[in-house]
């Protein structure tokens, strides 16, 4: 009897699970981009294993997914511009550049990225500098970052950077003298609100009124800052965190991340000085595109959203999302990101 039992119980198990498969929404592929924040490289090394990890969240949440392709941008708006097409069903956008893409309604938020706190919050620059003031992370989760304005060890940079460091205030002059690298003008860390930070300290003057400056993706400006060829570069407050092993890498080799030597014999922390510190930044989102229907209905967005903060927290999706600092994710609306399209006025 105990036998029968057992039996009629796998069979009605097994019945269940094909009725559960049969009535499961059937998508041929889900397409993810990020957009290139870090080296393409590493964003696609560090991500490698999360398209089966969404294949298998989702299809506990009723949906049969046959491929998860993930892909990084060419740029920031090149993957929003994807996104507004619908080419790219779920895009990894800094808030500037979701602020851009999301007024015409073309793109909508669904979560909203925690990381870490870091160790200094403090806006005096001169508190980040050298290796007694080295920035560490803590277990304080947050929805904001700061960009930092860095000197870079170039001739001139020294000189900005012993000027701060002695409690100057730097003039416009001093700034406009140098090379700046930034970010793409849709780069909330690289490019809006180190603008914002010129305007409110100097006058309403903006990146776009420096005589000297160079649009770099972050890795190519710590590189051409440990070269000496810039002397100010921005990026988010924890980027000297993410070079510090490649910045003492020899020049042919590459750091256990696998980003490339730079060459530099003194530590980043004494030799990239803080010299200005940027209001902070609501954190990285991760939005849908409104273009397609299987994707942007109540349906598919809660279950991504519960997919996803699935995902991140489990010590295996942590690894996964730590290539962007982001340790956790929260429900997002569009409109916690009315200030960052209020600071993107200012900057237009």
């Amino acid at each position: 009897m105990k036998k029968l039992l057992t039996l009629a119980l796998a069979l009605v198990l097994c019945v269940m699970s094909v009725a559960a498969m049969a009535d499961a929404v059937k998508m041929d592929k889900l397409t993810f981009q990020f957009v290139p924040s870090k080296d393409a490289d590493v964003i696609i090394t560090g991500t490698k294993n999360l398209p089966e990890l969404v294949k298998a969240e989702m299809a506990k949440l009723g949906y049969d997914i046959g491929e998860v392709e993930i892909s990084v941008g060419t740029s920031y708006e090149a993957t929003g511009e994807a996104m507004c097409a619908g080419s790219i069903d779920v895009g990894w956008l800094p808030g500037g550049t979701y602020a851009i893409y999301s007024q015409a309604q073309e793109v909508d938020v669904i979560l909203t990225a925690t990381r870490a706190g870091l160790s200094n919050d403090s806006t005096d620059p001169t508190t980040w500098n050298g290796d007694a003031n080295k920035t560490l992370p803590t277990d304080q989760q947050v929805t904001f970052y700061r960009s930092l304005i860095y000197a870079t060890p170039s001739e001139y940079g020294k000189e900005l950077a012993a000027k701060v460091n002695a409690g100057e205030k730097l003039t416009w002059e001093d700034l406009d003298k140098a090379t700046w690298a930034v970010g793409n003008t849709s780069s909330s860390a690289g490019y809006i609100y180190p603008t914002m930070w010129l305007m409110e300290n100097y006058d309403g003057k903006k990146v776009s009124d420096l005589s000297n400056v160079v649009q770099l993706g972050y890795a190519d400006a710590f590189a051409q800052a440990a070269a000496e060829q810039v002397d100010i570069i921005v990026c988010y407050a924890d980027g000297r965190r993410d070079y510090e092993a490649a910045w003492n890498t020899a020049t042919d080799s590459a750091d256990a991340t696998g980003k490339a030597g730079m060459g530099r014999t003194d530590s980043i922390w004494n030799e990239m000085n803080v010299i200005g510190v940027t209001a902070g930044i609501y954190n990285d989102t991760v939005a849908v595109t409104t273009a397609n229907p299987d994707i942007y209905n109540p349906e598919f967005i809660n279950a991504l959203q519960t997919a996803l903060i699935n995902i991140i927290n489990t010590e295996e999706g942590k690894a996964i999302f730590s290539v962007y600092s982001h340790t956790g994710y929260a429900l997002a609306t569009d409109s916690d990101y009315d200030a960052a399209r209020m600071a993107l006025t200012a900057v237009q």
